[in-house]
């Protein structure tokens, strides 16, 4: 996964290299997290709906 275009790039901001080069690695860590967070979002409900759904079918079974 990659960052969008242009959401790195760093038009006519003042500082050293160095600085700018740690701006944009703390622009695309970001970036990063915010997507696992989102992916981490997505397994924790797709989780949580399957255990409903085997509670709710445990009580369903016929018995006998």
């Amino acid at each position: 996964m990659f960052p969008p275009m242009g959401c790195c790039r760093d038009d006519g901001a003042s500082g050293s290299p160095l600085r700018r080069h740690q701006e944009r690695k703390l622009r695309m860590l970001r970036f990063w997290r915010d997507g696992a967070e989102r992916q981490l979002a997505a397994l924790e409900a797709s989780i949580s709906t399957l255990e409903r759904q085997m509670q709710r079918d445990e009580g369903q079974q016929p018995q006998g």
